[in-house]
């Protein structure tokens, strides 16, 4: 049996460090590997942290009817942005979402992505616990303030990690099995939820209960971290090439043992991996400006849409007569699509080029929307849910790759925190804004206020937006 050292030095001799007319880069090592298991184990378990974040995400809608009969919050506000609304709760997750993806992205490119996606849980978990055992509008609003920091910075967290990871043959692929496992989160939110909001026992509301059992769940990924390597492209970005090195023998060890074949040789690129660090003017360059302008438009707008549709079912079907625990049982059953969309988006997800991906299934979300508005019967209500489910979902998994494959490794988690950034302020005004024509249009004008929004995704991301499809990251950030 050949020792350890021995396997290093083999694998160090397959991989050489230049070759002519260029460089073997971590890059060039990571692009040439074939679909693994051992990459789709890291997928997993990175996929398990964001699964907290999307029961988070996707619990407001579940738990608004416990707060309308507690008298917590009301389903509209006298006022536009009223306290005493829902609408201040969805913002209050949003506003702290908008906080963490702005001014506290950065840290990941700066401490690298393992350590911060830790904290990042530790936070949002230890926040949401207390959350839970509030009482107030006011208080419950702060709480979900500051859990949303902790989740804006785990969700720009594993989206660098997941494009770095992934070989560019894959990483839609890749990002597509990231959100299929995520959003399994929403249909098990809405059990619970559906469960549990009804009652009231052991001293505590149901949607307390709902609350606790997203909080304490996050401290179990912490432990899981230990399995989950440094990214080693931002290893080699920060010059740790031993590091890095280190790594990508173990990685590319795996990959040879799964497949019992040696490797492709990896082919030599251009030096593309400056020792530096980045800096957030640098999205402003004249490389990167036309692609940060587009994608905040296009972050104030999909958010009308996504959680236009998430956040509100529930209080939309309120608002159309449907009692409370009917409200929740087409709510869980229209949630049972959500990790439909990124499964049936993997087969295709490096098919097909991205862009046509986001724009199309944002058209797809306009046309589904103004038929649910004016469904009346229980089969109309499911059925088209299902279908703005399946194409907001699509959509997800389809931008979250793309906005990660427009910049380079040194900026990308704190360019993408910046562009993220603005769906979650536009969140913020678009609950309101929600609440607003709900009052005042009913369910009908909401939902023509997100086709409009949607309408105006399909033309700027199909008309404006570059292609990234089965490109390598470094080809793509030039």
């Amino acid at each position: 049996m050949r020792s350890h050292r021995t396997e290093g030095l083999s694998l160090q001799q397959e991989v050489p460090s230049r070759a002519a007319g260029g460089r073997i880069t971590v890059a060039a090592r990571l692009d040439r590997l074939p679909k693994s298991r051992y990459i789709r184990k890291l997928i997993v378990l990175l996929s398990l942290g964001a699964c907290f974040e999307f029961y988070d995400l996707f619990f407001s809608a579940y738990i608004a009817p416990a707060f309308y009969s507690t008298g917590i919050f009301t389903p509209t506000t006298e006022g536009f942005l009223g306290i005493e609304g829902f609408a201040s709760f969805v913002a209050a997750l949003f506003a702290g979402l908008f906080v963490g993806t702005l001014f506290f992205s950065p840290v990941s490119d700066r401490f690298g992505r393992r350590s911060i996606f830790s904290f990042s849980l530790l936070w949002y978990s230890a926040c949401t616990f207390v959350m839970a055992f509030q009482s107030t509008a006011a208080a419950i609003n702060l709480w979900r303030f500051l859990a949303g920091i902790g989740l804006g910075v785990e969700m720009i967290t594993i989206d660098a990690y997941v494009s770095e990871l992934a070989p560019k043959e894959s990483r839609g692929e890749a990002f597509a099995f990231n959100q299929f496992l995520s959003f399994l989160a929403v249909p098990m939110a809405a059990l619970v939820s559906a469960v549990l909001v009804p009652r009231h026992f052991a001293g505590l509301d149901g949607w307390s209960w709902v609350v606790v059992i997203g909080a304490s769940g996050a401290i179990f990924v912490w432990f899981i971290r230990r399995a989950i390597p440094e990214s080693p492209r931002w290893l080699e970005q920060q010059g740790r090439m031993e590091e890095a090195d280190r790594i990508m023998l173990e990685i590319e060890a795996r990959v040879r043992s799964e497949t019992g074949a040696a490797l492709a040789e990896p082919k030599p690129v251009e030096v593309d991996v400056p020792q530096t660090r980045g800096s957030l003017k640098e999205i402003w360059s004249k490389t990167y400006r036309t692609r940060t302008v587009l994608l905040t438009i296009f972050h104030l707008l999909q958010p009308i849409g996504y959680y236009g549709f998430a956040s509100w079912v529930p209080t939309l079907l309120l608002a159309e007569g449907i009692n409370v625990t009917r409200s929740l049982q087409y709510t869980f059953v229209i949630a049972l699509a959500s990790p439909l969309g990124p499964l049936l988006g993997k087969r295709f997800a490096d098919v097909f080029e991205r862009k046509w991906q986001v724009a199309c299934s944002a058209l797809s979300i306009a046309v589904c929307g103004l038929l649910f508005a004016w469904q009346r019967t229980a089969a109309g209500v499911v059925l088209f849910g299902v279908l703005i489910t399946l194409s907001s979902n699509w959509m997800s998994f389809a931008y979250h790759t793309y906005q990660s494959e427009l910049y380079p490794t040194r900026i990308r988690a704190r360019a993408v925190g910046f562009v993220y950034s603005w769906s979650r302020l536009s969140t913020v005004f678009s609950s309101f804004l929600i609440a607003f024509f709900l009052r005042n249009y009913g369910t009908v004008g909401v939902f023509i206020f997100i086709a409009c929004s949607m309408l105006l995704v399909f033309l700027l991301i199909g008309g404006l937006g570059p292609p990234t499809t089965r490109r390598r990251l470094e080809e793509i950030a030039r």
